[in-house]
């Protein structure tokens, strides 16, 4: 590992050097959460999880290779408040300039992972290539299908369209497999319809898992709990235990756009636990 200005590590994985970009704190009331079993189990693991609100991080990561630097999602720019849209500050104290990107690999077409692709009204990346699930990338990007998701999920549909008109051309939807040398797209749907993570591949292998748990503490002891930004929370469900239980199997570090620092995952009790690495 090497450390720079301001206590940022960078950490290899693989062919890649991996930098936590961190671009703010999301804050919501509790309400936000749900659980599969229905309220009365969700009021119960709010009160065993003991918080008054919900506090997560917001991250986008900076790999660094030979060939140049990539983005694993792009913060919020300025769009959320003064809260968040940190992430261009974390860039430029790592040395790294907007022109330097070369590929930014979208995990889902959230504003916290992809308004931070644009500058006001301008791509903030003009020389990258944009990479994003082709699932997320199609649904978001057909208004016919506006009028079948709920109000508080469409905020999908407008980030698409300006990724449309910033990165046109540059714009490579992709499906699962190998999208950049040593980087796999892992499908982990339900958050939205596309949503993935992507696997670093090396001796020690980094999933970055996007949304895949929000809470690292309280969703990983009961993955039943989602949030109400889940697109499909019966999938989303099935794609956190699913997830938890590969990377246990695999061995896999994890983090994401909502975990503090780099993770591995334990099975704990009727659940899991993500333990600093």
């Amino acid at each position: 590992m090497r450390t720079i200005d301001m206590g940022e590590t960078w950490r290899r994985f693989g062919s890649y050097e991996v930098l936590t970009l961190r671009d703010g704190i999301f804050e919501a009331p509790l309400d936000v959460l749900i659980h599969a079993g229905g309220e009365t189990a969700r009021d119960e693991a709010v009160a065993r999880w003991g918080k008054p609100k919900v506090s997560i991080p917001v991250n986008c990561f900076a790999l660094r290779a030979a060939d140049g630097i990539t983005l694993v999602d792009a913060g919020t720019g300025p769009s959320w408040g003064e809260a968040m849209g940190h992430a261009p500050a974390a860039m430029a104290r790592a040395g790294i300039a907007p022109d330097e990107v070369e590929h930014v690999l979208i995990t889902h077409l959230h504003g916290d992972h992809a308004l931070g692709l644009f500058d006001g009204d301008r791509a903030r990346f003009p020389n990258a290539a944009i990479i994003v699930p082709e699932a997320d990338f199609a649904f978001f990007g057909d208004e016919a299908n506006r009028a079948q998701t709920p109000q508080n999920r469409q905020g999908g549909f407008a980030v698409t369209a300006a990724v449309k008109k910033h990165y046109g051309d540059r714009i490579s939807p992709a499906a699962a497999g190998t999208v950049r040398p040593g980087i796999t797209l892992v499908p982990l749907p339900g958050h939205t319809v596309g949503h993935s993570g992507y696997l670093i591949e090396g001796e020690e292998s980094l999933l970055l898992w996007g949304d895949g748990l929000h809470l690292s503490d309280l969703q990983a002891a009961e993955p039943e709990i989602g949030f109400v930004y889940d697109f499909d929370a019966t999938t989303a469900l099935a794609s956190r235990r699913a997830v938890l239980a590969r990377a246990v199997r695999e061995g896999w570090l994890v983090s994401g756009g909502h975990i503090e620092g780099f993770r591995r995952v334990i099975e704990h009790g009727a659940g899991y636990e993500l333990i600093p690495a």
